[in-house]
């Protein structure tokens, strides 16, 4: 066995200067500037202050965000910024970021989320936008967030866990990891997972994040086109009808019920149609009929239509009770028109991203909800959206290639955390990155990049 002893020959000193860790992060950070983030947070709460606060509010919470796009998820690793005031500058202390957190009630939080519309749209039009032309896709799900300890709504969930139970809206963007997050509402631990009120809530707060030229129109033909996918959670006649009320689609999984169950039964094999992997090929041992006219959908908006997916388990998996002649059966509904059944299935069975969109929100804010009182905790999860959709735009706008693509916590090590060197010479202050690390010049492009970008306004 090969040791090494080169670690442990290194002499070790503390004198270094003007030395800076992670910094990366100060790229996320003027982000939020380039967008207007800060400014705009601040001006939505300026009217909580008597008096002009010694650290402006939407720049604490900016720094909060840009904190929890980095990896933290408690006020105490806002130190990561604040013990680097060399880079960053001054940084709020932690009771002062949990007292402006303290002033976001429900109407400044409807602020807040205006203010991060805003930012979207500048973002958008600086070039970190979606293909518009190609439509949109809207995935909901909820989640479980545990909590270890008493907090206010925090409550015993249907896992038979302890915490809250958000449900929330991701904008289906493939080119990136990330994804976009829209909107989310934290809910108790008992809140339910097909609650038709919860669904609806959180669409109209998706749609109202979206740039006014991303936004559907019933009214308007040539509107931009959104689709929202769902779980068989979300898939009530409720919500459906204000899917289409909103002027948008929907793509919805749908329950195997005992009329469902009849027609797997009566349809004839000529009817299944071999299905697609999402890269177009096909899908060994899986197939996709319509079953639309062996069903009773009148309290469906007109033009429903049902699909089943039939497909061989795994072997080893353990069969369902819904499950026939060795086959494993999903369904789902949909009020797309036209369209090969496979392309259908394919596409609605893309909303399992929204699952990976979960797991790295969970690394970004979602996996913790630090504070006691409920106020705080929903302030929290906008911000943990808002650092998710940092992320997203800094990859868009500031990367090419693989780093585009980076899930957060590949993102966090390769960018930022890259070490640096401050110097000043000449009034001019500089940041030089660690030239054998790998990214840097990755890092220094993006620097150029995002200064370079035409930031409307």
């Amino acid at each position: 066995m090969v040791q090494s002893s080169k670690a442990s020959s290194v002499r070790v000193s503390a004198d270094g200067e003007g030395l800076v860790s992670r910094a990366g992060v100060a790229l996320l950070r003027e982000l939020t500037i380039s967008t207007g983030l800060g400014t705009g947070w601040s001006e939505a709460l300026l009217d909580t202050y008597d008096g002009t606060p010694v650290h402006l509010p939407g720049r604490v919470l900016a720094d909060l965000a840009v904190m929890i796009a980095d990896g933290g998820d408690a006020l105490a690793h806002l130190a990561t910024l604040r013990d680097q005031d060399k880079l960053f500058g001054a940084v709020a202390s932690d009771a002062t970021a949990w007292r402006v957190l303290d002033r976001v009630d429900d109407e400044h939080l409807v602020r807040l989320q205006t203010v991060r519309t805003s930012a979207r749209e500048q973002a958008w039009a600086a070039g970190a936008g979606p293909d518009l032309a190609a439509g949109l896709t809207i995935d909901i799900d909820a989640t479980i967030s545990i909590a270890h300890s008493e907090k206010e709504n925090a409550a015993k969930t249907w896992k038979k866990t302890f915490g809250f139970h958000p449900l929330l809206a991701y904008l289906d963007r493939p080119d990136i990891s990330g994804g976009e997050a829209l909107a989310g509402i934290l809910r108790p631990g008992k809140a339910g997972s097909n609650t038709a009120a919860d669904h609806v809530k959180v669409l109209t707060m998706a749609l109202a994040a979206l740039p006014a030229c991303a936004r559907p129109d019933p009214d308007d033909p040539d509107a931009p086109r959104v689709q929202v996918r769902t779980d068989a959670a979300g898939a009530t006649h409720a919500f459906a009808a204000a899917v289409r009320a909103a002027g948008c689609g929907f793509s919805m999984g749908f329950p195997i019920s005992t009329e469902v169950q009849a027609a797997v039964l009566a349809v004839p094999d000529h009817a299944w149609v071999p299905a697609y992997d999402i890269d177009g090929g096909p899908r060994e041992g899986a197939w996709v009929a319509e079953i639309t006219g062996m069903l009773e959908l009148t309290k469906w908006p007109d033009g429903s239509r049902v699909f089943l997916r039939r497909e061989r388990p795994h072997p080893g998996a353990q069969l369902r009770f819904t499950d026939a002649d060795g086959h494993r059966f999903t369904a789902f509904i949909t009020d797309t028109a036209g369209g090969q059944l496979a392309d259908l299935e394919v596409h609605h069975r893309c909303h399992a991203r929204v699952e990976d969109r979960i797991r790295c929100g969970k690394t970004t804010g979602l996996r913790n909800f630090p504070c006691r009182g409920y106020p705080e905790n929903k302030a929290w999860l906008e911000l943990a959206l808002t650092a998710a959709d940092l992320l997203t735009w800094t990859q868009a706008l500031c990367f090419t290639g693989d780093l585009t693509r980076a899930e957060p916590a590949t993102f966090r090590y390769r960018i930022c955390a890259i070490a640096a060197k401050l110097t000043r010479t000449a009034r001019v202050t500089t940041l030089h990155l660690d030239q054998d690390w790998p990214w840097a010049q990755h890092l220094a492009t993006a620097f150029t990049r995002l200064r370079a970008a035409r930031w409307p306004g």
